[in-house]
């Protein structure tokens, strides 16, 4: 992979000296990005951001040119989601900052650490409707963790280094800092906090010993104990401590969409993901359990089904590191607050108990081999569910795999075999077309020695499709997926289902060449209709130093089953089988 690299003017200061120097507010930003280890910044620059990227120019700091902002903040969010680490973006005021709009929801919806900067008009503009203005801090306030706008220089430094501090601490998320153009304009001496401390933001994240005390007793006494394990885990890094727990104490684990690869595919213990298109055996384990534990998961409705039927024999324990989670949606017999790693930690200190599974571990068995994923495969067509498996077992499951939303995210969650943590990135919570390419992007510059696949479908792929030229000028070796099946697959497949097969504009009739179109911006581009020429696309893939798409026309008309309806209950899904349906 090679990166554009600026020469640098500014480094040759010292942190020492910048103290009794002023310097522009543009430089204090860099400064402090470097004193916060940012690696890459993905951005788009404007008017009320030039002098932001007129300081850029003296750095070496790596950015990435993003060909809309959209895009760049998708990138932020893949690289967030992979290392941990905040993404950070830039983008200029009025269009610039609310392109990132659909981003930071996503982010907020998924608890995803980014750090935003938005130039904005100059401080004595503000509130006048001058050009390109947008009151950014009103339109992201209900979809930050947090959003401040710069009104003093002094304040600056501080407020990168708190907005930092939030977006990574407790409930991750993302933290927007609106900066006028005359603030990064500015000069004035520069200092960077050593601490930051914040009245009324004290995460907790060390749990109540006396409430752990409590589950680890409930543990012991249960018959049909389950594990539902959501993506909390892999944002506090709590994966090892999620398998040893279970293990020792003999509890099965589900995970929702967000946790897959808490828990390695494979694993004895392991039933599936749960919910609306979860496998039989995890919705069923809900459904019967006499103890349910939640792990770093929110119980949203695409998991839950009808919330009144949900779990209804099971005692809940809810680990969560943010309170307001707790009792939200499902009520909650042992609430404990705090960090998924330090939680189960401290449940491994306590010398762990086993449940009185064995029955229910048997029962589970059944379920599995009598009820397992099911297709239709046929020589005829190519069948998504049959080119993910071979994608799965292509790559051994070890790929860093990015989707949009809709039927090829929930094929991918049912048949690619995650292995490792932090190898799943989609969009959970919000649900945005768009999503899986830009983020594949960030993936990849997080872990430029790991092959990144982002899966798409044909109407998500158009939606942020100039990120190709990107990929090209960065030479970024990610590989692109489309599953095309020449339609909004999983809007059709709730007109079919819901709507007597009303396809109202669900139908993509003028989809491009995806391949041509790949071509045209210099980036490989292939087009496949068979399962052979798939594995060899796929196998070419995987020694190509470069981005590549791979057009896979898909099964027409193939639908996601199992699936549970709206308002029904998890029990009562349907294609659970061949006959079932």
């Amino acid at each position: 992979m090679t990166t554009k690299v600026k020469t640098r003017t500014m480094s040759e200061e010292t942190h020492g000296s910048l103290k009794s120097k002023p310097i522009r507010g543009a430089e204090m930003i860099f400064e402090s990005l470097e004193r916060e280890k940012v690696e890459v910044i993905f951005g788009y620059p404007g008017g009320a951001a030039l002098h932001i990227y007129d300081a850029l120019y003296q750095t070496n700091m790596k950015h990435i040119l993003a060909r809309h902002e959209q895009g760049a903040i998708h990138m932020a969010e893949g690289y967030a989601r992979v290392t941990g680490q905040p993404g950070v973006v830039i983008a200029t005021s009025g269009p610039g900052a609310t392109n990132l709009v659909t981003g930071l929801a996503d982010a907020y919806m998924d608890s995803l650490p980014l750090v935003v900067l938005t130039g904005q008009v100059a401080s004595g503009a503000i509130g006048t409707d001058a050009f390109q203005e947008a009151d950014v801090l009103g339109i992201t306030m209900p979809i930050t963790k947090h959003n401040m706008q710069v009104r003093d220089l002094n304040d600056l430094p501080r407020m990168i280094k708190e907005a930092f501090y939030i977006a990574t601490n407790g409930r991750k998320g993302p933290v927007l800092i609106d900066i006028p153009k005359d603030i990064s304009g500015g000069e004035a001496s520069y200092e960077y906090p050593e601490k930051v401390s914040l009245r009324g933001f004290k995460p907790t994240t060390v749990p109540n010993i006396l409430q752990v005390r409590r589950m680890k007793e409930a543990v012991a006494q249960a018959k049909k104990p389950l594990i539902l394990a959501g993506a909390g885990v892999l944002h506090a890094k709590g994966h090892q401590e999620l398998v040893t727990y279970a293990e020792q104490a003999q509890v099965p684990v589900t995970h929702t969409l967000l946790g897959l690869g808490a828990m390695p595919a494979g694993h004895p213990q392991f039933l599936g993901m749960c919910g609306m298109h979860g496998t039989y055996t995890a919705n069923m384990a809900i459904q019967e359990a006499d103890l349910l534990i939640s792990i770093g998961a929110r119980f949203d409705d695409r998991v839950t089904g009808r919330l009144d039927q949900f779990a209804p024999h099971a005692k809940v324990i809810h680990i969560d590191v943010d309170p307001a989670e707790i009792g939200k949606n499902v009520p909650t017999e042992i609430p404990i607050v705090g960090d998924a790693k330090q939680t189960l930690s401290m449940l491994l200190e306590e010398d762990v108990v086993s449940a009185q599974s064995s029955e229910w571990m048997k029962q589970l068995n059944k379920w599995q081999e009598t009820y397992p994923l099911w297709y239709e495969d046929d020589e005829a067509t190519l069948k998504p569910q049959k080119v993910l498996e071979t994608f799965s077992e292509l790559t051994d499951g070890e790929a860093i795999v990015t989707t949009d939303v809709g039927q090829h995210q929930m094929w991918v969650a049912q048949y690619y075999q995650f292995k490792q943590p932090n190898r799943w990135v989609s969009s959970g919570g919000l649900g945005t077309m768009g999503f899986g390419f830009p983020s594949a992007i960030g993936a990849a510059l997080s872990q430029p020695d790991h092959p990144v696949y982002a899966v798409v479908g044909d109407g998500g792929f158009q939606m942020n499709i100039q990120e190709l030229a990107t990929v090209k000028d960065y030479n970024i070796p990610v590989k692109t997926i489309v599953l095309n099946n020449g339609s909004l697959g999983m809007v059709r497949q709730w007109q079919e289902v819901f709507y007597e097969k009303r396809y109202s504009e669900s139908m993509l009739n003028q989809n491009p060449d995806f391949a041509k179109v790949s071509e045209s911006f210099g980036v490989k581009g292939l087009r496949v209709t068979t399962i052979k020429e798939f594995e060899e696309a796929i196998t070419h893939s995987l020694n190509y130093d470069g981005p590549m798409v791979i057009d896979v026309a898909i099964t027409p008309g193939e639908n996601v089953f199992p699936m549970v309806s709206p308002g029904t209950a998890l029990h009562e899904m349907v294609g659970i089988s061949k006959g079932g349906m």
